[in-house]
């Protein structure tokens, strides 16, 4: 399981650094690429926490473009989160949660 999740992991950095580099399309890709990996592993609490960085990495470079379509991507990043307690995860989504109130 651990090349797993270290392959899911570069998929999450590589897809974070497309995202800030204004690639979107690629960073969706590799976004896509490490939750098919998560979604096959065992539950555990690593792969929970790569979830939540995942999910909550892939709305924020939909909120980039202007999408819409991250809602189901905030709620499972922000459900992940609260669940496995990372302090850095939780960070993140409640940061995301703002951005989104003051939207609102």
């Amino acid at each position: 399981m651990r090349p797993a999740y270290l392959t899911a992991a570069r998929s999450l950095q590589l897809g974070r650094e497309w995202a800030v580099e204004g690639d979107q399309d690629r960073a969706t890709e590799a976004y896509e690429e490490a939750l098919g990996i998560l979604r096959a592993l065992p539950p555990e609490r690593t792969r929970d926490v790569l979830l939540a960085h995942t999910h909550l990495a892939y709305y924020q470079t939909l909120v980039l473009v202007g999408s819409q379509a991250g809602q189901e991507h905030l709620h499972l990043g922000v459900s992940y989160a609260r669940s496995t307690r990372d302090p850095l995860a939780r960070a993140i989504a409640q940061e995301c949660l703002s951005g989104l109130e003051a939207v609102l």
